[in-house]
C-alpha cells in the first residue's frame, strides 16, 4: 500500500490520526472549563499511566480544548534537578498574552507582567554570575516587592493569585500544563500544591493540569497532605478492544483502506492496546501490506520490524541509560515479573533473584526511579514505567 498515504504516528507526544478511547477525559474536562467559567469551584486536574498511554498527547488536547474557549494556556515539561520557576514563567507568560489586553485593561495586564518579571528574575538570584542571568523577554518594569520574596511557595501563591484575577476580570481562565509533573523538585511541589489551593479557596478561573507516571499522586501527597483533595486524578490506561480497533480501522477508513478482523485481533494481540505500540505495529503493517484490506499474515510480516524499530527508539534508549549495576537490576524486575500483579514485583523478590541484601540495592533502585525507568508502585514494590519492558529484556538478555 501506498507509504505516502500512511496515516499512522508513532512519535513521541504526537497525536494520532485518531484519539481513541479518551472521550471520556475530554468531556470531563469539558465541564470543568464551563464550571469554571460559571465561577463554579472545580480542583485541578492530574493524569497519570505508563509511557506510551498517550498523556502527553492527551495534555495537548484538553489545552486545545481551553484554547478553543478563550482560555489562556501555557505548557512545560518539567525537568529533573531544575528550578521550576524560569520553565514556569514563560508558560505564565504564554498564557497572558493569549488573555490579551486593549485600552483601559492594558494597565492591568501591563502590572500583572510586572510581577511575572519580578518572579521570573529571582531564578538567577543577585550573586549568579553575568553570563548565567537570564531575561525573560517581558518588555515591562518589573513590579517589586510581589512575588519576587525569594521564596518559591511565597512568590507562587502572589503570581498566581494576581495571573487568575486578571483573568477573572477578562471573564475568561487560565490553565497551566505540565508535563512529567514527577520531574518537578519537592519545594516547587509544595509551592504549586499551596498556590493551587489557594487559588481554589479564592474561587479564580485558573486550574493547573498535570500528567506523570503513576508514582505521581504519591508525589503530591508527600508535599502536602491535602493534595487528594486538591487534585481530581485520572488514570490513563491502554486502550480496550474497542477504541484500538477505531484508532486502527478509522485512519485507515479515511484512505479508503481497511483491517480485516483477523488482522484486528492479531494486533490487539500484539499490541495489547497501547497507543504508542498501535501506532508502530499500524505504520509497519500499512507498508508492508500488498493491498486493502490488512490481513493477519500482513501484521505477522510486520511484527518482527515493528519490534525492531520499538528495540532501538523505545525500549533500547531508555536501557542505555542504565549504569551496568542499574541494568543488573532491570533484568532482574524481569526474571521475576511474571510472579507480580500487573507487573509489579516486590523488592525483597529482586533482592533474592541477585543473592543480595535489599538495602545494598537501594542506590540502584532510586537512581532508576529518578531516570523514570521504574516507580514505586507503594512500599516494598517495584514496576516498570514502560509497559512490556520486561518481557523486552527478557527477550533480549
Amino acid at each position: 500500500m501506498d507509504p505516502i498515504r500512511n496515516p499512522y504516528a508513532p512519535g513521541a507526544g504526537q497525536r494520532p490520526p485518531e484519539l481513541a478511547g479518551r472521550d471520556g477525559e475530554l468531556t470531563a474536562f469539558d465541564v470543568v472549563l464551563e464550571r469554571v467559567a460559571r465561577g463554579r469551584p472545580e480542583r485541578s486536574l492530574v493524569l497519570t499511566g505508563l509511557r506510551g498511554v498517550g498523556k502527553t498527547v492527551l495534555l495537548g488536547a484538553l489545552r486545545s480544548a481551553a484554547v478553543r474557549r478563550g482560555w489562556g494556556t501555557g505548557k512545560l515539561e518539567a525537568r529533573p534537578d531544575t528550578s521550576l520557576r524560569r520553565q514556569l514563567s514563560a508558560a505564565i507568560h504564554l498564557a497572558v498574552r493569549e488573555l490579551g489586553s486593549t485600552g483601559a485593561g492594558q494597565a492591568e495586564a501591563d502590572h500583572v507582567l510586572g510581577v511575572l518579571k519580578g518572579f521570573a528574575l529571582r531564578d538567577a538570584g543577585p550573586s549568579s554570575k553575568l553570563r548565567d542571568r537570564w531575561q525573560p523577554g517581558i518588555d515591562v518594569p518589573a513590579v517589586t516587592g510581589r512575588a519576587d520574596s525569594g521564596d518559591i511557595e511565597i512568590d507562587l501563591v502572589e503570581l498566581l493569585t494576581d495571573v487568575g484575577g486578571l483573568a477573572a476580570d477578562r471573564g475568561r481562565g487560565v490553565a497551566i500544563f505540565i508535563d512529567e509533573m514527577q520531574d518537578v523538585g519537592p519545594d516547587d511541589v509544595s509551592a504549586l500544591c499551596a498556590a493551587a489551593h489557594e487559588i481554589s479557596q479564592q474561587g479564580l478561573p485558573l486550574i493547573v493540569v498535570g500528567a506523570g507516571l503513576p508514582h505521581l499522586p504519591a508525589v503530591l501527597s508527600a508535599s502536602k497532605s491535602y493534595s487528594e483533595r486538591l487534585f481530581r486524578y485520572a488514570r490513563i490506561d491502554r486502550l480496550d478492544r474497542a477504541a484500538a480497533d477505531v484508532a486502527l480501522r478509522s485512519p485507515a477508513r479515511d484512505e479508503d483502506a481497511d483491517w480485516d478482523d483477523a488482522a484486528l485481533d492479531a494486533m490487539y494481540e500484539a499490541t495489547a492496546g497501547y497507543p504508542y505500540f498501535v501506532q508502530a505495529y499500524g505504520k509497519v503493517a500499512w507498508d508492508v501490506a500488498p493491498r486493502s484490506p490488512i490481513t493477519a499474515d500482513d501484521v505477522r510480516v510486520a511484527a518482527p520490524e515493528a519490534e525492531a524499530e520499538l528495540a532501538v527508539g523505545f525500549f533500547g534508549s531508555r536501557f542505555e541509560r542504565a549504569t551496568p549495576g542499574e541494568r543488573e537490576y532491570l533484568r532482574a524486575m524481569a526474571d521475576v515479573e511474571d510472579a507480580g500483579a500487573d507487573g509489579v514485583v516486590t523488592t525483597a523478590a529482586v533482592a533474592d533473584h541477585l543473592g543480595r541484601k535489599p538495602q545494598s540495592l537501594s542506590p540502584a533502585r532510586d537512581a532508576l526511579i529518578k531516570k523514570g525507568l521504574v516507580y514505586s508502585a507503594e512500599r516494598g514494590r517495584i514496576a516498570f514505567t514502560v509497559p512490556h519492558f520486561g518481557r523486552y529484556l527478557r527477550a533480549h538478555g
